[in-house]
Parts: structure tokens; sequence; C-alpha cells
């Protein structure tokens, strides 16, 4: 079973557009999204054909494939035009003997985790920054950004399929990174 984790594609048509390409071409079945979904936040430039209208609608046309949770630029009114849930805060999640607590970032983070069982996977987006870190009580991931990347790093998202996870640069699709649990 494969699974696209993304995050902050905040009202980005453009990139929106190259995740679901990603989508179709790993053929994946699930898509895991970690908040900001339609708009960009006060802090962030405008995106790459910032058409949040265009966002939802491409979004609600795969609803029945789509986890999400939260993100602090998501609100209820988003919610009113999306067709899946998007306001839960975390998404506590399984893969083998480990548990994948999924959350956008901007409460919980390795730097204020949640009550977690050692060993378990802290999976969240935010800072526009892929990482994969193991803490020694926890290993910390980020897909990064779909949208609006920082600190140099590539348009990016995790492919996870059992217990193997690849961060891939959206605009070529080459892996960059992987972590197998």
């Amino acid at each position: 079973m494969k699974i696209i984790i993304a995050s902050d594609i905040h009202g980005s048509a453009h990139w929106c557009l190259e995740l679901f390409r990603a989508w179709e071409e790993e053929e994946a079945i699930k898509l895991l999204l970690l908040g900001d979904i339609l708009y960009h936040g006060p802090r962030n430039d405008l995106p790459d054909e910032y058409e949040p209208k265009r966002v939802l609608s491409m979004l609600n046309h795969l609803h029945e494939h789509i986890l999400c949770v939260r993100g602090n630029c998501d609100t209820e009114v988003d919610q009113m035009v999306l067709d899946f849930p998007i306001l839960a805060d975390y998404a506590f999640l399984c893969t083998g003997s480990r548990a994948i607590y999924a959350t956008h970032g901007h409460v919980y983070n390795p730097d204020n985790p949640p009550p977690l069982p050692g060993g378990s996977v802290l999976l969240n987006g935010h800072t526009h920054v892929p990482a994969c870190t193991d803490t020694g009580d926890f290993i910390y991931m980020n897909p990064g950004s779909v949208s609006i990347p920082k600190e140099n790093s590539p348009h990016s998202y995790i492919l996870w399929e059992g217990n193997r996870f690849i961060w891939k640069d959206l605009s070529t699709g080459k892996a960059y990174m992987e972590k197998i649990l």
C-alpha cells in the first residue's frame, strides 16, 4: 500500500497539480495531508498560481483518498468548502509495531512532542523543511513543503510504502532521502 505524505500546499494550484501527478505516477492509494491547504498565511509569500478555489476543487475531486490534519492556516470556513475532514489536530496511525502521530507541527513538534510510546514516529509539516531525525525517544519526519519550501529545500513529499519512507523532489520525482523503520 502506497501513501503520499505532503504538507503546506498553501493554495498553490500549480504545486497541487504537480502533487496529483506524483500521486498518479506513484500509484498511491491515499494522500495524507499535514495541513495548510488553502491559505498562504501572512508570513509566506504568495505561492505559484495562488488559486485556493481551484485547489479546493482539485482536492474535492479526490476526497475519498484524502486523510488530512489541521494546519495553523486552516479554518472552519475552509472546512465548509472541502469535502473531506480537515479540522482534526492529529491522526494516529500504525505501521507494524510503530505508532505514527501525524500533525501539522505548530503545536506538537520535536521541541514539544506529544506523549508517544518509545520508538514512535512524529510526523509533521509546518516548517517547510524536510527532516528525518532519530531523537532516541522517537523518530521525527517532515515532508517539507509542496509549494513554499524553505532553507533551499526542494518542493517535496514523502512516499510511504510498508516500513519504507522516501523523500522525493516534486519537480523531478527523484528520491533524496530514505528511512526504513
